[in-house]
Formats: structure tokens, C-alpha cells, sequence
């Protein structure tokens, strides 16, 4: 049987497709849909919620067994409160395994035991501040955050996966549990392992945590094709990764 993930993106992003959807194991598939809402479309959340209704209600048409609203700097924008508004609207249009990007960073660094947190980011100071207080009034220490003011989604495609690795391991703190490499319009799959290699800690992006959330809900251990220490945790109970919480 194959399992469904549907995916929520903003209509500018195209890293999920072409690094996120292939590192799927196999058995289980992808469907993406897309709203405006970036930019000048960039709406807070409350606006945000009877589009994203729809777009859920279409996955669902498509027997998606589990819905993410995957873009990070939206779903952590507003802090808890916005991710839960997100997670309310996903299970009011009816989809019964959901989550938000923000809630699967939350989710991997969790099963991690990763406290203290880099962050790094395409974004500007103001969206990476967000970011850092999200993450620290879930319970984490941000260490050290730093975005890097790339100019739009053309900037953040362009940037290689070697850039990423640069900046993490320049960004290097011996104290750090973890290294959370954000933005699901970025490259970072291919250098995953690399700096957990290099620094000897897990490294997190925004759209290897989906992945990993997507397929823990959906209960599955297969972790082929998914790179880093985060897919090692792959079948931990619901009731585990509450203890961590």
C-alpha cells in the first residue's frame, strides 16, 4: 500500500520538489499544493487560515493520510499561538494526522535531546529574531542565530548545499546539542551528514524534520534515502516523545 503526504507550500518554493520529495523511502508518496503567501502576499496568520483550508480539503480529496503547512518562517511567525491556529485549521478541514513546520523542528529537536540550538537562516534579522524566539519559548537555548539576508526565493535557490555546510561549520560551538538549518527553500539534503561528521552533532532542516515528522505519524521505520542522526529516531512512541517534551 502506498502512504500520502500532502504538503502546503509557499507557490515560490521549489527545494521541496526537487531535493525534499525524493529522499521519501519507499512505499510512500507526495502531493503538493501551493498558496501565495509570501512577499507582498504575506498575510499573518488569521488571514491566512481559509486558504490554507482549501488547500487542505484538496489533499484530502487526494487521500493524503497525513498534511503539513510546510514553510518555516510562516509557522513559527506568530509563536505558539500561530502554530496552533494552523493546527486547527488543518484538522477542521478535516485531515486527522497533521502538522506545521514548526511543529515538526519542535518534534525532531525533542528527539534529539537537543536543548541548546545554532540557527541559521536565508532570512532577513527581523524573520531570524522570530525564528530564535519561537524556539526559545518552546524550551530551547539558541546559542547562536544568524540570518544571512539573501534576497528572495532566487537567492535562496541559488545558494549551493556547500554554502550551508560553510556557514555551519564556521558557526561551530562545542556546547551546541544540535544545528538547525532553516528554510524549506534551501538546499541542505546532500550536506547533512557532512556536518554532522564535521561538528560530531545532529544537524536539523526545515524540510528533513517534515519528512521525519511526516513518517513518524504515519508510523513508519523505513528510513532509506532520508540522510542524518534525526531519522535514527524513527519508531520512538508517542508517549517517548512526550517525555522529552
Amino acid at each position: 500500500m502506498t502512504a500520502r503526504i500532502g504538503l502546503i507550500i509557499p507557490s515560490s518554493n521549489r527545494m521541496v520538489e526537487g531535493e525534499m520529495v525524493r529522499h521519501l523511502p519507499p512505499g510512500v508518496v507526495a502531493h503538493v499544493a501551493r498558496l501565495r503567501m509570501t512577499g507582498v502576499h504575506r498575510v499573518a496568520i488569521e488571514g491566512l487560515v481559509p486558504r490554507l483550508m482549501k488547500a487542505a480539503a484538496m489533499l484530502i480529496d487526494a487521500r493524503c493520510d497525513v498534511i503539513a503547512f510546510h514553510c518555516t518562517a510562516n509557522s513559527t511567525s506568530e509563536g505558539a499561538a500561530g502554530e496552533a491556529k494552523l493546527i486547527a485549521a488543518l484538522r477542521q478541514a478535516g485531515a486527522r494526522l497533521v502538522t506545521t513546520t514548526a511543529t515538526a523542528i519542535r518534534h525532531a529537536l525533542e528527539s534529539l535531546r537537543a536543548r541548546r540550538v545554532v540557527l541559521l537562516t536565508p532570512y532577513s534579522e527581523q524573520v531570524t529574531d522570530e525564528e530564535a524566539e519561537f524556539l526559545h519559548m518552546s524550551g530551547f537555548q539558541v546559542l547562536y542565530a544568524r540570518g544571512f539576508a539573501l534576497k528572495g526565493s532566487d537567492e535562496y535557490c541559488a545558494a549551493p548545499a556547500q554554502f550551508w555546510r560553510d556557514r555551519a561549520i564556521e558557526a561551530a560551538r562545542p556546547e551546541a546539542d544540535a544545528y538547525f538549518l532553516s528554510c524549506a527553500n534551501i538546499s541542505a539534503f546532500p550536506v547533512i551528514e557532512e556536518v554532522e561528521q564535521k561538528l560530531g552533532r545532529p544537524v536539523v532542516t526545515s524540510n528533513q524534520a517534515v519528512v521525519w515528522e511526516a513518517l513518524s505519524l504515519l508510523g513508519a521505520t523505513d528510513r532509506r534515502n532520508c540522510p542524518g542522526r534525526l531519522f535514527d529516531t524513527l519508531g520512538a512512541t508517542e508517549a517517548a516523545r512526550k517525555a522529552l517534551a
